[in-house]
């Protein structure tokens, strides 16, 4: 098993149990211009959230931010690239929930998280909706599994590719639900759902951002969510928790992460610089109106979400016999 986040629970604590001051900041931190590398292409929510936090941080740092995206390999490319590089501050990466899943999704890691990567600071959750078109004769949960249940194999569920939270979510209530239900992995999560909207698959754990526009218009129909307790901008809709099945949560997670031997000096100064810049109004309203919770955290505490994760999906992953697209 991997231990996964050692390094990263060490900066965290180390940090936590003695104060900093500018001064002591290496070579008057940050002395070049600053790289974000996200996993994802331009659009998705990881992307969104490091633009938006390129854009303050710039101004608060007073060095240009420059963000990346290298998609692919669940996650593995872009963090690769932040794996990699020196560790002194200059390049981060967005890490997401769907990302967690690498070394179990990979024939051969091309990093080794445990030896690799720091967690810095805890950024935000979004929400999973689980939807239909809005013409299928399921009207509920209990409709939708009582259809997949009277035609196994039948019933297909979109997703933006395998191991994003889309299909961990799917095959989640595939498990807890005893259905018979198919994976169709997509390349994004908007062609998931438009997969969903024609009519070519059944069903989808949708991203509130991928999903929501076709919610309101009444395209798609949403039967529950998978969070832990309803989302604000879908009250009336019920969690999968509250129909009975306690087992399906599912709540997208970012943060970021920076190159193992990072100094904790760097770290506390981006997480704190981080914080503020959530706490913004205009972020907060821009994000929320993505169906994107900003949830600030210490380092160590995103070390722990992340080790707790990493150990519930890579279960889930082997138990399903989940591959790389």
């Amino acid at each position: 098993m991997n231990a996964f986040f050692k390094p990263a629970l060490a900066v965290a604590m180390s940090v936590s149990l003695g104060l900093w001051n500018t001064a002591a900041l290496p070579q008057a931190y940050p002395s070049k211009p600053i790289r974000i590398f996200v996993s994802t292409g331009p659009g998705a929510p990881p992307d969104v959230m490091a633009r938006l936090l390129g854009e303050k941080l710039a101004g608060s740092l007073g060095q240009p931010v420059l963000v990346e995206n290298r998609p692919g390999a669940s996650g593995a490319i872009g963090m690769n690239a932040v794996a990699k590089a020196a560790p002194d501050g200059h390049t981060l990466g967005v890490f997401s929930m769907g990302y967690i899943t690498a070394p179990s999704m990979l024939a051969q890691m091309p990093y080794d998280t445990e030896r690799d990567l720091a967690a810095v600071t805890m950024l935000a959750r979004d929400s999973n909706l689980l939807v239909v078109p809005s013409g299928s004769p399921a009207k509920s949960v209990a409709e939708l599994i009582a259809m997949a249940k009277a035609r196994p194999g039948f019933v297909k569920f979109a997703s933006g590719g395998n191991s994003t939270p889309a299909h961990l979510s799917g095959e989640l209530f595939k498990r807890e639900a005893g259905v018979d239900i198919v994976h169709i992995p997509y390349k994004t999560p908007a062609a998931g759902a438009a997969a969903v909207l024609t009519g070519e698959v059944e069903m989808m754990f949708g991203a509130t951002v991928a999903v929501a526009p076709h919610i309101k218009s009444g395209k798609l129909r949403v039967l529950a969510t998978s969070t832990p307790q309803r989302i604000p901008a879908f009250a009336d809709v019920s969690t999968l928790v509250e129909l009975g099945y306690p087992n399906v949560v599912v709540s997208n997670w970012s943060g970021i992460v920076a190159p193992a031997g990072i100094p904790k000096e760097i770290v506390e100064r981006l997480h704190l610089e981080i914080q503020k810049i959530l706490a913004m109004p205009e972020i907060r309203q821009r994000l929320e109106g993505l169906g994107v919770e900003p949830s600030p955290g210490r380092p160590e505490e995103f070390a722990a979400l992340m080790r707790s994760e990493f150990l519930r999906w890579n279960k889930l992953v082997r138990d399903a016999g989940i591959k790389q697209n």
